[in-house]
């Protein structure tokens, strides 16, 4: 199950050690590393600014992030040898599966309940803002919800979501990051079969 692919450019998807696990879990850590799919490279003021959250405990939880290996340290960012700057790890953060299960099974469920917490509210954010865009109150698309039903075997299920992670990547390849009409888009999958 993939953690976070918002940050995939082509790169090979990564198991998630406990390690990881136990960083991925805390609220403020998810937020940096979505942070980090935006901005290539960041420095604890820079966190702090973007998240409203004291440099000190920025800092504290950069290091987290480092000690779990989700970030490292970009040295030939910096200003000179005190400046510290970090760089997220690029690609795919899986949780776990029958290739590669958690070690810990209540960690990673608590993961997976942690991003289904963070998909509500990314759904509570896009049911907030339908009711300006279908009453007409305004042209500007700030959202998109798509329900579709289809019938596949797990291969071509598996196939499918492959293909959907390339296209958006492949979208977020092409992009101008000059262009100043470009927004960030959180994009969350969620897909499930009729027997569960």
């Amino acid at each position: 199950m993939a953690a976070d692919t918002s940050e995939s450019k082509g790169d090979d998807p990564v198991w998630m050690t406990s390690a990881m696990l136990k960083a991925y879990s805390h609220p403020l850590r998810r937020q940096m590393i979505r942070l980090f799919s935006r901005r290539d490279f960041l420095r604890a003021a820079d966190i702090a600014a973007e998240l409203g959250v004291p440099a000190n405990s920025a800092s504290f939880h950069l290091r987290a992030l480092a000690d779990a290996g989700l970030i490292e340290e970009a040295p030939e960012q910096a200003r000179d040898r005190r400046d510290r700057v970090w760089t997220g790890h690029k690609g795919p953060l899986n949780v776990g599966g029958p290739d590669s299960p958690v070690v810990d099974e209540e960690l990673g469920t608590a993961v997976i309940a942690a991003l289904v917490e963070d998909h509500h509210d990314l759904m509570r954010r896009v049911t907030a803002w339908t009711p300006e865009y279908v009453a007409g109150r305004t042209a500007e698309v700030h959202a998109a919800f798509t329900q579709r039903t289809i019938r596949l075997t797990e291969s071509e299920f598996d196939d499918a979501m492959v293909k959907i992670n390339d296209v958006l990547s492949a979208a977020d390849d092409a992009h101008d990051s000059a262009d100043p009409d470009g927004r960030y888009w959180q994009v969350d999958v969620i897909a499930a079969d009729d027997t569960i």
